[in-house]
């Protein structure tokens, strides 16, 4: 799932191709992933793109009075098109879930794999029109999310596992399974430890979401869309590295799975040494 750090990066590399371009359409394949209708998609045609900006993890590009607001959930990706396609699109053909295309025939398609079908696109006059956007906490790298705000939150969330408060949306902004998993690696800290903590733990939890955040931006700005999966893989320290090496100690990376997602930690930089109980696990082996 592509976050923070990756939305960041490909809001920068559309604002280069994108602003100062006019929309010729957009074409809407996969029906489902369109949420809204009011105004409708032909409302871009037309348009001059004046900016691309980012909501947490939601692309918002912006023509004239209308924002084209994209969550590209779980296993949507966005591939550059440099060229005009051979032929008109047709609905339920394969990956593709929409395609935006500029007045020369170049632009950009939106792609999910999977059966599990969870790409958001929305047309609407404000991005807060979105729920989800209106309802997003505070973005971590906006210089107004300080350690007291972090701290404001955690007491808030009490005895909540910090794993889930990292990645609730509402709380804050842009962090997902991947990164809180980093982040927590970072600041030596077990998924399952209580939200609210002592005032020591809360600085190297901030000072983990910075520096884990700001470093992998810096990586990989500048890099094309098409560059960012493969600079997120190569630099992730414990997540999607179950049974490998942790970089630090040594230690071999182990993983919790859920229904529907997994995460990974080390055991010695995190846990003091001890497993995390993994229940889906614990019923297969009973």
């Amino acid at each position: 799932m592509p976050e923070l750090p990756e939305v960041h990066a490909l809001v920068s590399d559309l604002r280069s191709r994108l602003i100062g371009r006019t929309v010729a359409r957009l074409d809407v394949v996969a029906f489902a992933a369109l949420k809204t209708y009011d105004p409708p998609v032909s409302a871009l045609d037309g348009l001059t793109i004046t900016g691309v900006e980012r909501h947490g993890k939601y692309l918002d590009i912006v023509a004239g009075d209308v924002h084209l607001v994209i969550h590209l959930a779980r296993a949507g990706w966005l591939r550059w098109r440099e060229k005009a396609p051979l032929a008109t699109v047709r609905r339920g053909a394969g990956p593709l879930a929409a395609r935006l295309v500029l007045d020369d025939g170049t632009g950009f398609d939106l792609t999910e794999a999977g059966t599990k079908k969870s790409l958001a696109i929305h047309v609407v006059r404000d991005p807060q029109d979105v729920e989800r956007v209106a309802t997003l906490g505070p973005d971590p790298l906006d210089a107004t999310f300080t350690e007291d705000v972090l701290a404001g939150i955690l007491t808030a969330a009490g005895r909540s596992q910090i794993k889930g408060v990292l990645r609730d949306q509402r709380l804050i902004a842009g962090i997902g399974n991947a990164y809180s998993d980093e982040i927590l690696h970072v600041a030596k800290m077990s998924p399952f430890k209580p939200a609210s903590m002592p005032p020591d733990d809360i600085h190297t939890l901030y000072e983990a979401i910075q520096s884990t955040l700001r470093d992998a931006v810096a990586r990989s700005e500048g890099l094309a869309a098409s560059e960012l999966k493969g600079e997120k893989k190569s630099n992730l320290r414990v997540h999607g590295r179950n049974g490998q090496p942790c970089p630090v100690c040594g230690d071999t990376v182990r993983q919790v799975i859920y229904t529907d997602s997994t995460f990974q930690y080390c055991p010695t930089c995190q846990t003091g040494g001890k497993p995390l109980a993994d229940r889906v696990l614990s019923r297969l082996l009973k």
